[in-house]
């Protein structure tokens, strides 16, 4: 079909030539802009990358090892060795608060702490448990435990010097922890006193024995039996025993009552 004499198809409306070079700079500082960002996102990847890279190389590895505070039952190397820095690794990969616990698990450490110095010092400061009780087992074997209950040592005879802990219960007598293994304290009624065993006395003591009802006695080095009773007003009843052996003649006393504060009984 023949299209109508006069009809034409619309050009498109002429643009200004400032506005298009408007249009065209507004690009390029568009382009120019994106490429700044990618130049930057790359450097930043770069400096990321070579800084990771850097500080696992020897020049920041954990070389200068310090071990500071007072362990005669735990060597330096052990300790050491228990915080992970043996192999002196990178400064970066040592995380103070889990070598402290690895260093902690060691049976004699009470408290470590490890602390990073740029850029290859790490330092282990630690402090030992004091050795407090005696226990029979595991076998012949006498296990050497703290005031916590924690076993620190196995060793074959009994050692001097340490009183003797005896927690009897209804099937038998109580066997230590494993070493770095610690007694419950609600299957230990005598942990509690061999833990708050006075100054006064304490070294008069030799031994404490729980029995199965849960009443504490002690034996001291002149072989009185003292009868504590059971594990509460302790304070009352260690002021009781301090007082009778300040003040009271012994010959002949074979035992000391004090499971009732205040009311103390000599027999």
């Amino acid at each position: 079909m023949t299209p109508a004499t006069g009809t034409m198809v619309d050009d498109p409306p002429s643009i200004d030539p400032r506005i298009r070079q408007r249009r065209l700079a507004i690009r390029r500082n568009e382009g120019r802009r994106r490429l700044r960002w990618i130049v930057g996102l790359v450097l930043v990847v770069v400096l990321v990358v070579g800084g990771w890279v850097l500080l696992h190389t020897g020049l920041f590895s954990a070389d200068a090892i310090a071990v500071t505070g007072v362990h005669p039952q735990t060597t330096d190397a052990a300790i050491v060795d228990a915080a992970g820095l043996g192999d002196h690794p990178p400064l970066v990969s040592v995380d103070p608060g889990a070598a402290a616990g690895r260093v902690e698990s060691l049976p004699f450490v009470a408290t470590a702490r490890v602390e990073r110095h740029w850029p290859d010092g790490v330092t282990v400061s630690v402090t030992e448990r004091v050795p407090t009780a005696t226990m029979a087992g595991p076998g012949t074997s006498w296990s050497i435990l703290d005031g916590s209950g924690r076993t620190l040592e196995v060793v074959p005879t009994r050692p001097p010097g340490l009183l003797e802990l005896t927690e009897d219960t209804p099937t038998g007598a109580l066997v230590p922890a494993p070493v770095g293994g610690t007694l419950r304290d609600d299957d230990a009624a005598g942990l509690t006193v061999v833990r708050t065993l006075p100054k006064a006395f304490s070294a008069q003591v030799v031994s404490v024995t729980a029995a199965p009802d849960g009443t504490v006695g002690l034996v001291l080095n002149s072989g009185i039996h003292v009868l504590l009773g059971t594990g509460t007003e302790l304070t009352a009843k260690y002021e009781d025993v301090a007082a009778i052996i300040a003040h009271a003649s012994l010959r002949g006393v074979t035992t000391i009552d004090v499971s009732v504060p205040g009311s103390p009984a000599v027999g």
